[in-house]
């Protein structure tokens, strides 16, 4: 009897601690995403005030004839160009739907004109693109599967490769491969991302012909899953190889700092196996700082790879970025880029939860 009231009484405080530590990290979680609306609006403020900088919409617009005055100031009324820049945040944030705009863009508020149309972003209006008058939910909607489908094999291939060669080099210092390793790392990391594609499109496309050299798929092919795989593999590789070498960098010096802590070494006296050392003592805490660095890049997978995806002629996010910005398309560059702050702050909340998991002293 004695046993199974002490048995109930160890559950009892294994549950009790399990919902407090679970109270404290929802409240944690409440306190970041508080935090994060001043932060949004502040960067959103910052950003579109940017944005009025980039040049002028209505110039991209008039195709190889140019636009007079009177067709310059109407369209820029129809945009709502000509409000001022805090009226046209207020808007974009909130909606034109509440106030009666001069639609005939005659000057004055008469009875032929009426209320606007946009609801905001905080109603999940992002407003219509410039260019194409399509909403931009729409238009970054079909470029970012694009960018996901290519940036997301890449992540997952820089991790595992870069964290791989890192523990390698670090269990095996100064051996033939860690050399090798190191003296490639230093070379791929040296080189711009666009010469890497370039070599590889050289090599791979024009000289071998085994891969195609740009593109999502074979216009003329059946646009099957091999034939996208196919068009995958060198934007992928160019990627791949110039991040590589930054993560097995950070790795090594990791897990060289931790392999000689006291705490490895007293593992290591008590006679524990050295698999269990390296995987679990050592990898364990020569893993924070890597969590850093993936969880800022996995926030900016959704940017896409600007370069990259222009070399590749990749339909994806980097190249609906640089086509938004030499059409001054402002309200496509500011989705892209609130999507992608985001993206950036939900992936660091993350991360700091990921923390807790591999040092449990981190309490918060």
């Amino acid at each position: 009897m004695v046993d199974q009231c002490s048995n109930c009484a160890t559950i009892g405080e294994i549950i009790y601690k399990v919902c407090c530590e679970a109270f404290e990290m929802a409240r944690y979680i409440a306190r970041r995403l508080l935090q994060a609306v001043p932060l949004l609006f502040l960067i959103s403020l910052i950003l579109f005030a940017l944005m009025q900088t980039v040049g002028d919409p209505v110039a991209t617009m008039g195709g190889r004839q140019p636009l007079d005055d009177a067709d310059r100031i109407r369209l820029r009324c129809q945009l709502g160009l000509d409000q001022p820049i805090l009226t046209q945040y207020v808007f974009w944030l909130i909606g034109n739907d509440w106030t009666i705009l001069d639609t005939n863009c005659n000057g004055v508020i008469d009875e032929g004109d009426t209320y606007g149309r946009q609801r905001g972003v905080l109603r999940g209006d992002f407003g219509n693109s410039i260019t194409d008058r399509r909403p931009v939910t729409t238009v970054i909607g079909e470029k970012v599967g694009n960018t996901l489908l290519l940036m997301v094999p890449a992540q997952a291939l820089i991790i595992v490769i870069g964290i791989g060669i890192g523990i390698y080099s670090a269990l095996y210092q100064y051996s033939l491969m860690d050399n090798v390793m190191t003296a490639l790392s230093y070379i791929f990391q040296s080189m711009p991302i666009f010469l890497i594609a370039l070599i590889l499109v050289y090599t791979f496309s024009v000289n071998l012909g085994w891969l195609p050299p740009n593109g999502m798929f074979d216009p003329l092919g059946d646009r099957s899953f091999l034939d996208v795989l196919r068009h995958m593999i060198l934007p992928v590789s160019a990627l791949t190889l110039i991040s590589v070498a930054g993560y097995s960098r950070y790795m090594r010096a990791n897990m060289l700092e931790v392999l000689n802590a006291d705490y490895v070494r007293t593992a290591r006296a008590k006679g524990l196996p050295e698999r269990d050392i390296n995987l679990i003592h050592a990898l364990k805490n020569a893993s924070l700082p890597i969590v850093t660095l993936i969880g800022l890049d996995l926030g900016s997978l959704i940017a896409g790879a600007v370069v990259t995806e222009s070399i590749f002629a990749w339909p994806g996010m980097g190249s609906l970025f640089l086509t938004a910005l030499g059409r001054d398309d402002y309200p496509v560059l500011m989705g892209i880029l609130m999507l992608t702050t985001v993206s950036v702050i939900v992936f660091q909340l993350l991360t700091d939860i990921a923390y807790t998991w591999l040092d449990p002293r981190i309490r918060y």
